[in-house]
C-alpha cells in the first residue's frame, strides 16, 4: 500500500525493522527527529526534493530601510536576481523602442523576417549588460534575507517589484507522493536502525532470558552501512544544488 502520510512512513520503516513481531527500542520523539533528518537530506540532495521557481516581491518601505527583502523558509537557494520592474505601470508608449520596432518591422509576421528585430534586441541586451550590469546579491538561508547591492530608494522604490530565481523545497504535506519515495523510505529505515543500534549499544553482550543476546553494535554498523550507501547513491547520480557547493 502506498505511503501518503508522515505517520505512514514511520509505520513502514518500523515494519521493515521487524515491528510488531520485534520490539523496536526507540522513543517516538527519536523517530520524529530521524524523519526530520531524512526530509532535510532529501530536500538538499535529492533531485526531487526541490523545484525551481521565480518569485516576485513587491518592495515595501521597510525593505528600503533594511536594504534587503525577506525570503520564506522554504527557499533553499537563489540563483540570480532579475531586473527591477516599476510597480506603477508596465504598458508601452508609442515612443518606446520595442514598440517602434514591432510597429515598423513586425506588422506582418507572414511576410516579414524577425531576424533584424532579434539582432537589434540582442545588441540592446548586450549594451544593457555592459553598461548597467546585473544586480549583485547575497543570500544566506539561515537569515532568510536576500541582500541586493543597489541604491535603495533610487534604483528601487516602494511598490516596485523584484523578481529572483531560486529553488523551493517541496512541501510533503501538499505533495504527499514524497512520503512514498523509495529512496526516502529506505533512508528513513536506515536512520531508525542507526538510532535503534545506538540505544542498544550500552546493553551489548547482555544475555536475556531464553539465551537471547543483545547486539546493538551490529545493528548500529548495519544502519550506518545502509545509510552511507544511500547517500552515495544520490551523490553518484545527482550533484548537490549549485548554491550548496562551497
Amino acid at each position: 500500500m502506498p505511503v501518503s502520510t508522515r505517520e505512514g512512513l514511520k509505520e513502514y520503516a518500523l515494519k521493515k525493522l521487524g515491528a510488531p513481531v520485534v520490539e523496536i527500542n526507540v522513543d517516538d520523539g527519536q523517530l520524529e527527529d530521524r524523519i526530520d533528518e531524512a526530509l532535510e537530506y532529501f530536500t538538499v540532495y535529492h533531485w526531487d526534493g526541490t523545484e525551481r521557481v521565480y518569485v516576485s516581491h513587491q518592495v515595501q518601505n521597510a525593505d528600503i530601510q533594511n536594504k534587503y527583502i525577506p525570503v520564506s523558509d522554504n527557499i533553499y537557494g537563489v540563483n540570480r536576481v532579475f531586473a527591477i520592474f516599476a510597480g506603477s505601470s508596465t504598458s508601452k508608449n508609442i515612443f518606446d523602442l520595442q514598440y517602434q520596432l514591432r510597429l515598423n518591422d513586425l506588422y506582418d509576421l507572414t511576410s516579414t523576417s524577425i531576424v533584424y528585430y532579434t539582432t537589434v534586441m540582442n545588441h540592446l541586451q548586450l549594451l544593457d549588460t555592459i553598461l548597467n550590469g546585473k544586480p549583485l546579491y547575497r543570500f544566506n538561508r539561515l537569515t532568510n534575507r536576500l541582500n541586493i547591492d543597489i541604491k535603495w530608494g533610487t534604483a528601487v522604490k516602494a511598490n516596485d517589484y523584484i523578481i529572483y530565481d531560486g529553488y523551493r523545497s517541496i512541501n510533503p504535506n501538499t505533495f504527499t507522493k514524497i512520503w512514498d519515495d523509495q529512496w526516502l523510505k529506505k533512508y528513513t529505515t536506515a536512520l531508525f536502525k542507526v538510532q535503534w543500534g545506538t540505544n542498544l549499544k550500552k546493553f551489548s553482550g547482555l544475555e536475556l532470558p531464553g539465551g537471547v543476546t543483545l547486539d546493538g553494535d551490529k545493528l548500529y554498523a548495519e544502519g550506518i552501512e545502509e545509510k552511507t550507501k544511500l547517500e552515495e547513491e544520490l551523490s553518484g547520480k545527482n550533484a548537490p544544488l549549485e548554491f550548496m557547493v562551497g
